[in-house]
């Protein structure tokens, strides 16, 4: 099923991600009295509308708040970036506070962002950080990134890149995705997707399943969403049944590490050593790792190792950006992997 999606890249590549364009609004809460005045439960994540949105947004201002562009496939991306990949981004956008700053910020880590607009404001992802072991919850109002559709893709925006990278939150828009694999095929892109969430995988089996086996060549999936695209509890077993139908399977089993398989070859690759204070964007930048030592040719081993390398690095800090000092580490030990892998 894989036939004539065979993979060979040397030198240094570009990647193009697609994904909802959302800027984290961080806030300490000294109590949880906001958590009850808004009816969210402690560590849950719940949807809520502009009005709600906005008026939640007033109240963590007079707190404090940070914002921290981000979401799923722009993490990837922006990682992509600082190691040095050509980078590109699609996304969709209000003409807002909120939608300028995410767009300055991805350009600012040298990703072109493609940002599409719309009438409804950009979206948001409220979190409240509460308690001494930072409980996180999260209010997210989606608003422009949910209105982007396949009529907003142009076959332009794919040219030249040699990857393409999905965040699975979009493929709940099924239309969207299966237009963009399209242009992405058409432009002779390796496809590559992060799985996100089990419920997404749930509800859009079918589709996601028609989706792998026609378009993408790498699959990135923890033991949940491997367990609900295979419907095998194994993480093992999940692994061989994706790597039967995509080039390049790859199960992360959290803070034991991760699986990763090529046809017949299967590899294991323990977590990379870290203090971990936030779990948050670990999935993210990953497969940013991931992608990266793959696009320099490097064998599945290494490439997962990398994974492994950055991902320590983002669960050592609070949100999804890596600080100026650990990138360094990250960056010496990466050379360091690459110069041994390569006999130096």
């Amino acid at each position: 099923m894989t036939e004539g999606r065979e993979i060979k890249i040397t030198g240094m590549k570009s990647i193009l991600g697609i994904g909802n364009a959302l800027t984290d609004i961080l806030a300490i809460l000294p109590d949880d009295s906001l958590l009850r005045k808004y009816h969210l439960p402690l560590g849950s994540m719940q949807h809520v509308d502009k009005e709600t949105g906005d008026l939640i947004w007033q109240d963590l201002k007079e707190i404090g708040v940070k914002y921290v562009p981000g979401g799923s496939a722009a993490n990837t991306i922006t990682c992509c970036a600082i190691f040095g990949m050509r980078s590109g981004y699609i996304g969709k956008i209000g003409n807002d506070e909120l939608g300028n700053l995410f767009k300055s910020t991805m350009e600012q880590f040298g990703v072109k962002t493609t940002m599409l607009y719309d009438a409804k404001g950009s979206g948001r992802c409220m979190v409240f950080i509460t308690g001494a072991n930072a409980e996180r919850t999260f209010a997210s109002y989606m608003g422009a990134a949910l209105e982007m559709g396949p009529d907003d893709l142009k076959p332009e925006y794919f040219q030249g890149y040699d990857y393409f990278h999905i965040e699975g939150y979009l493929v709940q828009n099924q239309e969207l995705i299966a237009r963009a694999v399209q242009m992405a095929k058409a432009a002779g892109c390796i496809i590559s997707i992060d799985m996100a969430s089990y419920n997404v995988v749930e509800s859009n089996g079918a589709f996601l399943h028609n989706l792998v086996e026609k378009y993408v060549d790498i699959v990135f999936a923890n033991e949940t969403e491997s367990k609900a695209f295979t419907k095998l509890d194994d993480p093992r077993e999940a692994l061989a049944e994706l790597s039967s139908i995509c080039k390049i399977a790859v199960v992360k089993v959290g803070k034991d590490g991760s699986w990763a398989r090529n046809g017949e070859q299967e590899i294991f690759i323990p977590a990379w050593p870290a203090v971990p204070v936030d779990g948050t964007g670990a999935g993210d930048t990953y497969a940013a790792g991931f992608l990266y030592a793959h696009s320099l040719g490097l064998p599945l081993k290494e490439c997962a190792e990398v994974g492994s390398i950055i991902a320590a690095k983002v669960v050592e800090v609070v949100g999804t950006k890596i600080d100026i000092p650990r990138w360094r580490v990250a960056k010496e030990e990466i050379k360091q992997l690459i110069e041994k892998s390569k006999g130096c």
